[in-house]
């Protein structure tokens, strides 16, 4: 068989440190939106969509035609970061879709083609403009795998062997309705988390030194899919303007409409000081980069560059994604379909013990699996049950569905369909994954 030959190939050249292939056996021949098929002629419904890069689906006719575009013109594919109309038409593409009062006087610096890379640039550039060390960062958060983005990630067992490289951060309480770290989850939980950060800035004995930036995101992906309540962020952006401390909203994969707006940030009504845009911006291409106040842009020439950030096609297939977009309203769309799909595996899983909560924003939707035979915390919520996450992970795959996990022990079955994803789609999501759910808990009750 094809599909066997080709991951006994993969899983004999390459690295130990792959991923996806161990839990998702795929060898992948072809992709049409929401659609992927595979070198055995199975057809699967992506919701893993590049790990939410893929915000028009597999090679939208739109995508396609501006990647070609560029192709036919001779324009040179490496640029560095030399000016060219097309990269001129996605800035200013881009610059026209910010909102407030981060769209009048902003800069933009392209990174390496990773977000992990735009992190770093983004902690690298308050530092700079601030002249402080101390980077805040949240629990539960992930922001890529490099040292300096690793060090501001929540993952202890990805970071623990590099040694030494959360010195400079500290770790605030993210907020959770469902595993609220104080123990009393909702409403009140999230204005404990406020009361805890302006406390410690505000504490001479806090320990912290001044603090030179900072970084979140407003739903939590890698980290179970949890949104950030709106009041918080507000809170946030509050405290940290008022102590003069530049708040960066990491957008890799919330940003470009996942979410149901353009970025997530949108939803509270805030203005970050630094943006970090990748994933979805480069229209399935490798493309990163920050967008950030013009008051910040103090640093060096050549304070942070790389060869290649000059990718023409992921700029020309970026601005292509942006407009398709807008004139669609897909970012509106995105809102529809993911409060569908919540609705939707609520009432699925109504009746299951081990799906212990569904949660999410837009097209960014989590369901928590959980070990209906454990002891519940302070708020009720069970252990989570990451080994049960992936049965229900490999159920799915039966099903012809493609899913992705993440969360604390990987137990959150994590959903990012393409922001083209049809009602009747959606539909289907919900009533294979609600399927692979119950087939997993009959699993773990024949054990």
């Amino acid at each position: 068989m094809i599909a066997g030959r080709l991951l006994e190939n993969q899983a004999r050249r390459e690295s130990n440190a792959r991923t996806y292939p161990r839990s998702l056996p795929l060898a992948l021949v072809r992709g049409e939106g929401v659609h992927l098929v595979d070198a055995e002629g199975r057809t699967y419904l992506d919701c893993l969509a590049g790990a939410g890069t893929l915000a028009l689906g597999h090679n939208h006719p739109a995508v396609v035609a501006a990647i070609r575009a560029v192709l036919d013109s001779g324009l040179p594919l490496h640029t560095l970061d030399f000016a060219t109309p097309v990269k001129d038409r996605f800035v200013q593409e881009l610059l026209g879709l910010v909102p407030g009062g981060l769209d009048g006087d902003i800069r933009v610096h392209f990174c390496s083609p990773a977000g992990t890379d735009a992190v770093e640039a983004a902690l690298k550039l308050v530092r700079i403009a601030t002249g402080r060390r101390t980077i805040l960062a949240f629990s539960g958060g992930y922001h890529g795998m490099t040292a300096g983005a690793l060090a501001v990630s929540g993952p202890v067992a990805v970071r623990a062997p590099l040694g030494g490289t959360t010195s400079e951060v500290h770790f605030l309480p993210f907020p959770s309705s469902y595993r609220c770290p104080f123990g009393v989850g909702g409403a009140e939980g999230s204005r404990i988390a406020v009361r805890y950060v302006e406390r410690l800035l505000d504490d001479p004995n806090s320990g912290i030194p001044p603090v030179a930036g900072m970084i979140l995101e407003c739903v939590q992906g890698e980290g179970g899919s949890n949104p950030a309540p709106d009041d918080w962020l507000r809170a946030m952006r509050r405290l940290t303007a008022e102590r003069g401390i530049p708040l960066i909203v990491d957008e890799v994969q919330t940003g470009v409409g996942r979410t149901g707006r353009l970025f997530a940030f949108e939803h509270a009504g805030i203005e970050p000081d630094v943006v970090v845009l990748s994933k979805a911006i480069g229209g399935g291409l490798p493309l990163a980069l920050i967008l950030y106040r013009a008051e910040l842009d103090v640093w060096e020439p050549g304070a942070h560059t790389g060869t290649f950030r000059g990718n023409q096609l992921a700029m020309a297939a970026g601005a292509a994604t942006l407009r398709e977009v807008v004139d669609a309203r897909l970012d509106l769309h995105a809102a529809a379909a993911g409060r569908h799909l919540l609705e939707g595996l609520r009432a699925a899983t109504a009746g299951s013990a081990c799906a212990g909560d569904v949660r999410g924003r837009g097209l960014m939707v989590g369901v928590e699996i959980v070990d209906p035979a454990g002891e519940p915390d302070a708020t009720g919520a069970l252990p989570a049950d990451g080994r049960l996450a992936r049965v229900v992970q490999l159920e799915c795959l039966e099903r012809g569905l493609l899913v992705e996990r993440g969360g604390r022990h990987g137990a959150v079955i994590r959903l990012l369909p393409p922001l083209i994803v049809t009602a009747e789609q959606v539909g289907t999501v919900v009533e294979r994954l609600a399927a692979a759910v119950h087939a997993a808990e009959r699993t773990r009750g024949a054990r």
